[in-house]
């Protein structure tokens, strides 16, 4: 275990954010193991983040402003560590950055100190699926992986003093952490680009150009002998804007450089995409060919990414709830539609992104929809035929129903499309919720 107390030891950390998955707990956890004096503050109450603050009670350097922030936690102290979604024009940040306080995201902060080789992911699709492959890959062929960055549960910087020199970090980032890395300049030795479709205008308040920039941030700061892979896809989004940027060291992938010959357990012409992202960089990280065909033939996929969980009552169902946008539905079905008639389950609230292809794809392809509530699907609802719409109060009942009208052999299908707010406290909780009432269909028969 390496100590890092020198670059905390006695310095003032305000934590901006602790929340309920465990990042946050685990970055004041490990701060306060490093000897730092760490203010937590965060908008939801004690009451609120009860089970996380709970769990920091025993660290007399720990302190808490619940429920608000205040400016001066954020000017009278010697940094900020920032969570990620922090509105872009948080005037607490500002205020930091005016009075001359280092601002930080953990996970930059895990790559800026770590010795280990740092690996990136990013994309608006396709991340989280390439950062767990390349770690399949990777452990496969016998090497030290840590997996972190947009992981449930885990805190990338509470991890920095277990990681070691030998250990390959395959971390995946999502636009708002790279804010951290173009914070401190800082960019992966290894960066791969899944795609870039709109995502998070609600956030980015439909600035497009602001969302593709954060995501830039990935190769930006790359130095020479840096490795770069770009999915076709990406590319043609990036390669006039960032031209100095990508250059004859840039590998750009397609779906057809994987070899015909090479079978995925993971469904959809998109993963093979996302695999010759993957193949590429564990190539540039030293495994050969045959070791990387090996693994990426039993890598079963990402829970919540078009995972299939079994026959329930002789119905097919598949879980595609990490599906935030209509795209990401639109490449579910894509995968699916061999299958014959698809029961979706689909809606959530509405980022401002455009439905037509996925108005389309369930024209196509879609027996039945069950909607479940949030601004998202009121917008969607018009543009459907009203044969295929059934406005649903929840998961439960929308479980009950595509059971009910579908017939075995059929196909259940939960992508939402839309995020989870509003219903849901996160897209985790409307996963829970999903599994739970899935459950009870086991050993149903209908």
């Amino acid at each position: 275990m390496k100590d890092y107390r020198k670059h905390f030891q006695n310095k003032r950390v305000t934590l901006m954010g602790l929340g309920l998955l465990g990042r946050g707990l685990g970055d004041a956890r490990f701060l306060a193991e490093q000897g730092a004096n760490v203010l937590v503050t965060d908008l939801k109450s004690e009451d609120e983040l009860k089970e996380s603050v709970e769990q920091l009670k025993d660290f007399s350097n720990v302190s808490f402003v619940l429920g608000r922030h205040r400016e001066i936690d954020f000017t009278d102290t010697d940094m900020v560590i920032k969570a990620a979604g922090v509105p872009l024009d948080s005037p607490y940040i500002e205020v930091a950055r005016k009075s001359g306080v280092l601002v930080y995201m953990s996970t930059a902060l895990f790559a800026s100190l770590t010795p280990s080789t740092v690996v990136g992911v990013t994309g608006t699709r396709g991340k989280s699926t390439v950062t767990h492959l390349i770690s399949h890959i990777l452990e496969k062929s016998g090497r030290q992986v840590f997996l972190g960055g947009n992981v449930r549960g885990v805190s990338t910087l509470g991890h920095l003093s277990s990681v070691t020199s030998e250990e390959i970090s395959v971390l995946e980032l999502d636009s708002w952490q790279l804010q951290g890395f173009a914070d401190i300049h800082l960019s992966p030795s290894y960066a791969g680009f899944t795609t870039f479709f709109p995502d998070h205008l609600n956030y980015y308040k439909g600035d497009i150009d602001r969302y593709l920039d954060d995501k830039a941030n990935i190769f930006r700061y790359q130095k020479n002998g840096d490795v770069l892979v770009v999915g076709d896809q990406a590319y043609e989004k990036l390669k006039d804007k960032y031209r100095e940027y990508l250059n004859e060291e840039t590998f750009v992938t397609r779906a057809e450089d994987l070899p015909n010959d090479w079978t995925l357990k993971i469904l959809g012409k998109h993963n093979r995409y996302n695999a010759t992202i993957a193949v590429r960089l564990a190539e540039s990280l030293g495994v050969s060919r045959e070791d990387i065909k090996s693994a990426l033939e039993t890598f079963t996929g990402v829970s919540g990414r078009l995972e299939y969980c079994g026959k329930y009552s002789n119905r097919e169902v598949y879980n595609d709830n990490s599906s935030t946008t209509p795209e990401a539905t639109v490449v579910a079905l894509d995968a699916l539609k061999e299958k014959g008639n698809i029961f979706l389950i689909l809606g959530g609230q509405d980022k401002n992104l455009k439905t037509d292809k996925l108005v389309k794809s369930i024209e196509d392809y879609v027996q039945k929809v069950y909607l479940l509530p949030g601004s998202g699907s009121d917008n969607l609802m018009s543009h459907l035929k009203s044969s295929k719409i059934n406005r649903i109060s929840d998961i439960s009942e929308a479980l009950k129903r595509s059971f009910f009208e579908s017939s075995e052999g059929d196909t259940v299908l939960f992508s939402p499309g839309f995020s989870s707010f509003f219903q849901f406290d996160n897209e985790y909780h409307r996963e829970k919720i999903f599994l739970e009432n899935l459950d009870s269909y086991k050993d149903t028969n209908i």
